[in-house]
């Protein structure tokens, strides 16, 4: 893909290959006239993927019409961009999380050598912490799984909320056992296809969007936002101690998520045997099937 914006600054996104000699746009540049210019030979494109020069044929040539690239529709909210594989006009725009859009947030990004369903998974796997997070998150070792509780917002929306506890001898909790606090229980939310978020507490949440690049390759753009600490010097250091630790805590994860022997997820699991702990990644991918369909 290659990103650029057009004259009125709107979003365009394109196959990242020049139709003449296929050759990798994203290197090239914007003309003058508000187009995608190819680094190789000039050839213009608009924001709808149509040619409107081809400087060796001079400016009075007719261009033919197979002379276009592929463009995918774009919607940008909230500092993300989103793009529409179909051919069709999209009927719906992505959805976002509630109450975040006025917040400041700092932010970063990492790359997972994994399919992105399974980058996802471990975003909302709560019996990992204990042990993959032993010295971070998990230090109170909190093995045994109550729940986990996971309700559907929409169809496409679901929360997740966790109650781990140490292990007495006491047997987890069913999901039907347990009574939420909506306004005061830990939670998680997710959004398909692919955003995630973390309510810490009411003042601080981090959002996770999970970028494909392809079936072996992901992105993560994580943001944390807060709105307890104003002071620019405080909120500075606030936000750099923050980002310290989310890369330490997603180095952990990085180092066995990519161990996956089978990179996609799917549903049902012919290769795995799942235990309740697993509900919220059992949501996850009944929903991720039930969509490819």
């Amino acid at each position: 893909m290659v990103f650029w914006r057009n004259k009125d600054g709107e979003a365009v996104c394109n196959i990242d290959k020049c139709c003449h000699r296929w050759v990798a746009l994203s290197l090239g540049e914007i003309s003058k006239d508000g187009c995608l210019a190819c680094p190789f030979h000039g050839v213009q494109f608009d924001e709808h993927g149509k040619c409107t020069l081809i400087p060796a044929n001079g400016k009075s040539a007719k261009i033919p019409p197979s002379f276009r690239i592929k463009t995918y529709r774009t919607y940008e909210h909230e500092g993300f961009i989103w793009i529409f594989w179909g051919d069709q006009e999209p009927t719906t725009t992505p959805e976002f999380f509630d109450n975040v859009e006025w917040l400041e947030y700092s932010s970063m990004s990492t790359h997972r050598n994994m399919h992105y369903s399974r980058v996802i998974e471990n975003q909302l796997d709560c019996a990992h912490v204990p042990f993959v997070h032993r010295k971070t998150i998990g230090r109170e070792h909190k093995t045994l799984v109550n729940g986990p509780v996971v309700q559907r917002k929409w169809s496409d929306w679901f929360h997740m909320y966790v109650y781990n506890a140490l292990d007495i001898w006491q047997k987890p909790k069913l999901p039907k056992e347990i009574t939420v606090d909506p306004e005061n229980d830990f939670r998680l939310e997710f959004i398909f296809p692919n955003i995630w978020q973390n309510v810490i507490n009411p003042k601080m949440h981090i959002i996770v969007a999970f970028v494909p690049i392809d079936n072996d390759n992901t992105l993560m753009y994580l943001r944390s936002y807060q709105w307890f600490i104003k002071l620019p010097i405080l909120k500075q250091i606030f936000e750099w101690i923050s980002m310290y630790y989310n890369r330490k805590i997603l180095a952990e994860d990085k180092a066995i998520v990519e161990t996956h022997y089978t990179k996609i997820s799917s549903f049902p699991t012919p290769d795995e045997i799942l235990f309740q702990a697993d509900l919220p990644i059992i949501e996850y991918r009944k929903k991720r099937a039930e969509l490819q369909k």
